[in-house]
């Protein structure tokens, strides 16, 4: 039997780490960050493994000799601290697949962010469900392991459905909970080029009416939410892994009537980041859901809904069609998260569609270099396979290559190239 909640402060919650040991959190804004600076200055860790993903500050522990830290999905820390020596790799799996082999490996403490309890005793795990939110009501029912909740009074109460568990805890339920209040993680406001323009407008003229809409993270995204809000195209639904700004600002337009098989009425997503004025949009909003990883972006799910539309990014393609979202030339970038799923989820909807979107051309050691490709770099891994991919969309043009040979492929990729990489990609065909 477990001993009743405990409430302690940073330093007696990191101490129920035990020297060698096994964590779990979420990613960005499920990340405890007074819990893992006090943690990370502990001395006697001798072999510690945290899980997560997309972490959200340089903390102490990435430089801790005693702990190792498994990134579900690279940001900009982890890419920094891996090429500085830091003890970080990455596991490769998709988002679902986080959530799945966190409940398998079962790891003996897992951490949250909360919102404080309401007055019936609930905390709410507010913009982040993700794969963490299982693994966490999971450790709580289990008298081995451990429930941290780090409680966080800007932390938004978001409600998710009943059958899956409210997005919420009963205080109750956790062994230990720390008042802990910081600003959330927000991204910045990032200011569309020319060719982002180009590319949103291109993909804008594709999307119809009533389509259940999915974005990824960016400009591109972001813009195309933007332009949907000021054309005569309306009553999406919202069913996305993220819920950014964008999808704030298509309600706020009137866009939104979310008619769907599935949680009719209800913007769905398994974890949103954007602006603070996003973050106080959301707390209680009444037509949003945070819901489990796999209540979202499996499969089995997507394919009930009609015209989904689902709108991502990718670092690179080659002649085939294979496309590199998340490492190029064995450098790990970022991580596969939803990117498949919904690419192919979206092929497998009735009526669906799916855009991967990317500039013609990267600076890369200050170079200019195509991103389209005879064969993709050495080392670099395929995101999203071939047979997948729908729509590819540049700054000159949007192809369909679901219905095309291998030959056509390569002609209509070429097509989107930028013109001074053309005649060089042309020749490498035989």
């Amino acid at each position: 039997m477990k001993a009743k909640t405990q409430k302690l402060d940073l330093e007696g919650a990191a101490r129920l780490v035990r020297p060698r040991d096994t964590l779990l959190c979420g990613f960005v804004a499920g990340q405890p960050v007074g819990f893992l600076d006090a943690f990370g200055g502990r001395s006697d860790l001798e072999d510690v493994v945290l899980y997560t993903g997309l972490l959200i500050r340089p903390f102490a522990l990435l430089q801790n000799p005693g702990v190792r830290v498994v990134s579900g999905f690279f940001g900009p820390i982890e890419r920094m601290a891996r090429a500085a020596g830091a003890r970080v790799s990455y596991l490769p799996a998709d988002f679902n697949g986080l959530e799945r082999l966190a409940l398998r490996m079962k790891p003996r403490v897992v951490l949250a962010v909360t919102s404080p309890p309401d007055r019936e005793g609930w905390l709410s795990f507010g913009l982040h469900a993700g794969a963490s939110y299982r693994p966490f009501l999971e450790a709580a029912r289990d008298p081995e392991r451990l429930a941290i909740a780090e409680v966080n009074p800007q932390m938004p109460r978001i409600e998710g459905v009943p059958e899956l568990g409210g997005n919420r805890v009963h205080l109750s339920e956790v062994d230990a909970w720390i008042d802990h209040e910081t600003e959330l993680v927000t991204l910045p406001d990032e200011q569309p080029s020319p060719d982002d323009l180009a590319i949103a407008h291109r993909v804008c003229e594709r999307i119809e009416s009533e389509s259940i809409l999915q974005f990824g993270i960016g400009a591109i995204p972001d813009e195309i939410a933007r332009i949907l809000t000021e054309r005569s195209t309306g009553g999406f639904g919202i069913h996305t892994e993220m819920i950014s700004d964008g999808v704030m600002h298509l309600h706020e337009a009137g866009k939104v009537t979310n008619r769907k098989p599935l949680h009719d009425g209800l913007t769905v997503a398994t974890f949103a980041l954007g602006s603070q004025k996003l973050y106080r949009w959301l707390d209680g909003n009444p037509s949003v859901r945070i819901l489990p990883v796999t209540d979202v972006n499996e499969s089995w799910v997507l394919r009930q809904l009609p015209r989904l539309t689902s709108i991502n990014g990718a670092l690179s393609i080659d002649l085939a069609g294979q496309v590199a979202a998340d490492s190029v030339g064995g450098r790990q970038y970022s991580g596969t998260g939803g990117h498949e799923s919904f690419v192919s989820g979206a092929a497998a909807a009735p009526e669906g569609r799916s855009f991967l979107c990317l500039k013609s051309t990267a600076k890369v050691g200050g170079k200019r270099v195509s991103t389209i490709v005879p064969a993709l770099a050495e080392g670099t891994r395929v995101t999203t396979p071939r047979h997948h991919v729908q729509y590819v969309v540049t700054e000159y043009g949007a192809v369909d290559l679901s219905m095309l040979s291998d030959s056509e492929r390569a002609d209509a990729l070429i097509e989107l190239a930028h013109p001074d990489f053309r005649d060089a990609l042309r020749a490498t065909i035989p």
